[in-house]
């Protein structure tokens, strides 16, 4: 665990120098505001999931899978429909040997997130191991066709190679005594997670929203539910005028961290596009509230239904 600490404060210090540009000056080009304005790593304290979830990472990586399923069943409890937490419990329990649950936690991230490829491949091994060759065979077909569909293009390319290899491999006779699920796929690091959350903002502020969504993901994998990561993705989402997930996910944020300035801005923002008015003030009442002094989130938020009612 320490490990881990001390690479995501490393990474905070070689980012210091760029994180007060990138957090204040993306959401001028993009609508909005800045939201916590802290990276993923930085988070503040009252985010006890975010701080289960690391502890749940570095206890994987250590070995120690019971106490690994015990922080990812306490993210669970806070942020139920997190595809990557259960991701995560999927792999702390097959680290204890426990198949059936596995298959369960990583059919319930695929639930929740259907293209999660490791969920997949993991899902396909863990039905081999258990016998169920025509199940993991399903599985494995669902790799199959996403990878004639990629035709060597796409950015999973690399990735779905592997997953459709883990679950080959796990479908052979000795196979599924050499299946490692924990080393199957990299554990993404505190530095990657961040530096994921970094390109996604300047994605952004280039208005590739696709890609900033799918580099979020990546982020997401690092920290798991975490409020800014989550914010960005329904600010993404809602700009391609997909409002339902946007909203989702800025629920999932106040879920979470219930005075999250930015989460409530952009939902605020979300019901001005939407045509409530009435629900939008509501939010700005919300925010007025947490900004005893004024911020930049409600004053973006006022300007949006100003404008709106002229």
């Amino acid at each position: 665990m320490m490990n881990r600490r001390v690479s995501l404060h490393f990474g905070r210090l070689l980012m210091g120098v760029v994180v007060f540009c990138v957090a204040t000056c993306v959401f001028a080009a993009a609508g909005g505001s800045t939201g916590s304005g802290s990276m993923p790593s930085v988070s503040s304290p009252q985010y006890d999931p975010a701080e289960e979830y690391d502890i749940g990472v570095a206890a994987l990586e250590a070995g120690d899978f019971k106490e690994a399923e015990s922080a990812f069943r306490k993210v669970i409890k806070a942020a139920p429909k997190n595809a990557e937490s259960h991701y995560m419990l999927g792999l702390a329990r097959l680290g204890r040997e426990n198949l059936r649950g596995a298959r369960d936690a990583f059919r319930t991230a695929l639930k929740r997130k259907p293209r999660m490829i490791q969920a997949r491949a993991h899902l396909g091994a863990t039905l081999a191991r258990m016998g169920d060759k025509e199940e993991a065979q399903s599985e494995l077909d669902v790799l199959l066709a996403r990878q004639t569909a990629c035709a060597e293009k796409c950015r999973d390319v690399d990735i779905l190679s592997q997953a459709i290899e883990i679950i080959q491999t796990a479908m052979t006779a000795d196979g599924a005594e050499a299946y490692n699920p924990v080393r199957a796929f990299p554990l993404i690091s505190g530095e990657l997670g961040d530096g994921a959350y970094l390109s996604a903002i300047g994605l952004i502020n280039e208005a590739r929203y696709v890609e900033a969504i799918e580099t979020l993901q990546d982020a997401e994998l690092a920290f798991g539910p975490h409020p800014d990561v989550l914010t960005y993705l329904g600010f993404a989402y809602r700009k391609l005028r997909q409002y339902e997930r946007a909203e989702a996910y800025y629920h999932a944020a106040l879920a979470i961290a219930p005075e999250h300035r930015g989460a409530t801005e952009y939902l605020g923002e979300l019901r001005v596009e939407q045509g409530d008015l009435s629900a939008a003030d509501r939010l700005l009442t919300r925010l007025e509230s947490l900004c005893t002094f004024g911020c930049a989130e409600a004053d973006e938020l006022r300007r949006w239904i100003e404008a709106a009612r002229s």
